[in-house]
């Protein structure tokens, strides 16, 4: 039995790809032709799979380690067996606040409680928009009712985020519909925040049944996900070691 949870996340940021795409491949089957010559299309239950690509990373001569990064998931990953957390990189288009000049996601420096850092002046981090489920949603459902704390623009047309499931682990979602049912202001650990509550459209349908309260993650989203069928991830360069590789993902089933 495959083993979704516990997964190395793709330092993908550290890899300095040049362009991104990120799908959900859609999963239906011709339902015969009408009158008019034209084929009725229907959606399969489960809605095809997320997939992610990451085109011309750049690794230079004298980057080392990123070479020994894209060994290490050649060496793990070619042939589709073993899975990695794939992010999303979403930061400049998310609902995100806008801080000293740029959309942050993410925060850090965050100091303990005395104001102090830690010994190498590093602080604690945390995402700046959030959400939560306001009700339970079972295994396959395609529809989520969602509060989203502290976005800086309402969910409009659509948005990555993702679920911890416990046992199918991170997997991705966009929605296609969304519905602001209210808002308000609730205190979360003796803070009060602003938050919208929506219903949710979303594909793919939604991979493991998910609890009340179940936090939902809106910045940098994951999935878990491995090399597609017919990919391999060779370890090549040109003169002084410079490299350029592609990085093609699916989500593991």
């Amino acid at each position: 039995m495959a083993v979704y949870i516990n997964q190395p996340t793709v330092p993908i940021q550290y890899l300095r790809p040049t362009r991104a795409s990120f799908d959900n491949v859609g999963s239906s089957i011709d339902g015969g032709i009408n009158g008019l010559g034209e084929s009725i299309s229907i959606e399969m239950s489960g809605g095809g799979r997320v997939t992610a690509t990451y085109e011309r990373c750049v690794l230079q001569g004298d980057d080392m380690e990123r070479h020994e990064v894209i060994n290490w998931m050649g060496a793990r990953g070619n042939g589709g067996f073993r899975f990695f957390n794939v992010p999303i990189i979403n930061d400049g288009i998310g609902p995100f606040p806008v801080i000293r000049g740029k959309r942050r996601p993410i925060i850090g420096g965050i100091p303990h409680s005395d104001g102090a850092l830690f010994s190498d002046t590093s602080g604690y981090s945390q995402a700046t928009v959030w959400a939560k489920l306001t009700a339970a949603a079972g295994n396959g459902a395609g529809q989520l009712s969602m509060r989203v704390y502290e976005a800086a623009r309402p969910l409009r047309w659509s948005d990555w985020f993702s679920i911890y499931h416990p046992t199918k682990g991170w997997r991705a979602y966009r929605y296609w519909e969304s519905l602001k049912t209210g808002e308000g202001v609730e205190s979360v650990g003796g803070v009060d925040l602003d938050y919208a509550d929506y219903q949710l459209a979303i594909s793919p349908a939604l991979r493991e049944a998910a609890a009340i309260n179940t936090r939902v993650e809106l910045a940098r989203p994951l999935c878990v996900m491995k090399f597609p069928t017919g990919y391999t991830l060779p370890w090549d360069y040109e003169a002084w070691y410079q490299s350029r590789p592609t990085l093609q993902f699916s989500e593991a089933f």
